[in-house]
């Protein structure tokens, strides 16, 4: 696939990430607290779906993993919010058994998958550390946000998920920027005015 096409791929992934980061902040103002619409999971899983293959496409580890450690978290909050039984059969089995075959596929290639993603001369190991650093401290929010909306059995964004959001945020478009990745950087700086937004319509929530 060429250069353009992959561009266009990780470009779309950000426009269903920042609508969802819109969405979500304009439905909080008008009622002047943090909301967790459906529409932002919805949103949500179409971008990471959409930016797991811009990773893979070039063979960048940390876009990947950062997509998987979320991915079910957002199928799960579909559910709470009743989305998620109505969707057609068919779409739900895709949704839940891509994550699946794509770890078969790269069990079944693991040296090859090792050598793309690991030894790629175009992101030295340092920084694919770094990368995954920002990629895990971004996804822990969605980690955090489960186990406090699990407790409450109700889908919810406190404080916490708003804090780790920015931390995240910060360390992943400073990866962007040393990458010289466009799409990192754009979609992230539009990110980070909306946490800082959203923790101050919350000030005094719980984290």
């Amino acid at each position: 696939m060429n250069a353009l096409a992959v561009l266009a791929i990780g470009a779309m992934a950000q426009v269903f990430f920042s609508a969802r980061v819109l969405v979500q902040w304009i439905l909080s103002e008008r009622a002047h607290k943090v909301l967790s619409p459906s529409l932002f999971w919805v949103l949500s899983l179409a971008g990471a779906y959409l930016l797991c293959i811009y990773g893979w496409l070039r063979h960048d580890f940390a876009i990947v993993m950062g997509q998987f450690v979320s991915y079910y978290v957002y199928l799960w909050n579909l559910k709470q919010k009743g989305v998620w039984g109505r969707l057609p059969l068919a779409l739900r089995l895709v949704l839940l058994f891509t994550p699946p075959v794509v770890l078969l596929l790269v069990v079944n290639n693991a040296s090859a998958f090792v050598h793309e993603f690991f030894f790629n001369t175009d992101v030295p190991l340092w920084l694919l550390l770094f990368g995954a650093f920002g990629q895990l401290l971004f996804t822990f929010r969605f980690v955090y946000q489960y186990a406090y909306s699990r407790r409450r059995q109700v889908s919810a964004l406190p404080a916490g998920f708003w804090i780790i959001s920015l931390a995240g945020s910060v360390s992943i478009c400073v990866y962007g920027l040393l990458r010289h990745d466009l799409v990192l950087i754009v979609g992230q700086s539009f990110g980070i005015v909306a946490y800082a937004r959203n923790l101050w319509i919350g000030r005094g929530a719980k984290i």
